[in-house]
């Protein structure tokens, strides 16, 4: 839950009067690739068990702007400030009509992505930081960041057999390399350098076992319960007791713990590392 004197990375939405927010808000922070939305759907799910109410967003994913961002990247040509302001727009426009209602109302947000994103993609892109910042000074604080790292190494033959190589995220805008592969490899060790930086200024304290190629949901589980205790208000009993008893015996008799997350969300950043 958000303290009243920290509700804004910046100046907020002035139109907008928000009122308490008694829900909480967790982002999922990381590179393309590097398994957000794996992690995104367990942590969605053993908070549902839990008898928490859950919304979901994502960058890009504006009714109002969505399409529009498609289209304006399909030409492939789009400069630093016009990108910066179009996902300014889409996060704004989600804000106001997805995020805070939803915080207003006592649920727990899970972003994929943030504002951190657009830090990391200017900087690379050659944006002046105080800009960046200043335009998104809008953003209320999270109550958690779980930044998803990982090394160029691993992260190429990740995206090679999901999805393949995206023209913008392969920093080819830039032309940094002679091919889409070098482009790419070039872009995202920049990128994740700034992701980097980001998770050091945020306070990043906790890193997973080196040798696996995405972060477990166990993994996320423990970083959860390990630095986030107390963010998240506490279900109604008789809601949890609902919950629980639709679920198989066998799946009550072991608990959530059987799925790798732990006594709940406590405020701050951490770094789950493969």
């Amino acid at each position: 839950m958000h303290d009243a004197d920290k509700l804004f990375y910046g100046n907020g939405l002035p139109y907008l009067k928000v009122g308490p927010l008694k829900g909480s808000l967790i982002v999922l922070e990381g590179t393309d690739g590097v398994g957000r939305s794996t992690q995104i759907e367990a942590l969605t799910r053993w908070l549902e068990v839990q008898g928490y109410g859950v919304v979901n967003t994502g960058w890009t994913r504006s009714p109002l702007l969505s399409e529009t961002i498609n289209e304006a990247k399909a030409g492939h040509e789009l400069n630093v400030t016009t990108f910066s302001m179009l996902y300014a727009a889409d996060f704004a426009d989600r804000l106001e009509n997805q995020i805070i209602p939803a915080l207003r109302a006592g649920f727990i947000v899970i972003a994929d992505r943030y504002m951190y994103t657009a830090f990391a993609r200017n900087a690379v892109m050659g944006a002046d930081a105080q800009w960046t910042r200043k335009l998104f000074g809008f953003a209320v604080v999270p109550d958690l960041v779980l930044y998803l790292k990982i090394d160029v190494r691993r992260l190429i033959p990740r995206v090679l057999e999901s999805k393949g190589m995206d023209y913008w995220e392969s920093g080819m805008h830039l032309k940094l390399g002679g091919d889409i592969f070098d482009s790419f490899r070039r872009y995202q060790t920049r990128l994740i350098r700034e992701y980097d930086a980001i998770a050091d200024e945020l306070g990043s304290s906790w890193s997973m076992p080196p040798g696996r190629s995405t972060p477990s949901s166990r993994s996320c589980g423990r970083t959860l319960r390990a630095t986030s205790r107390g963010i998240v208000p506490q279900p109604a009993v008789a809601r949890r007791r609902r919950c629980d008893e639709s679920r198989p015996e066998s799946a009550r008799r072991h608990g959530p713990r059987a799925r790798g997350y732990g006594d709940g969300p406590t405020r701050g950043a951490a770094v789950t590392q493969s």
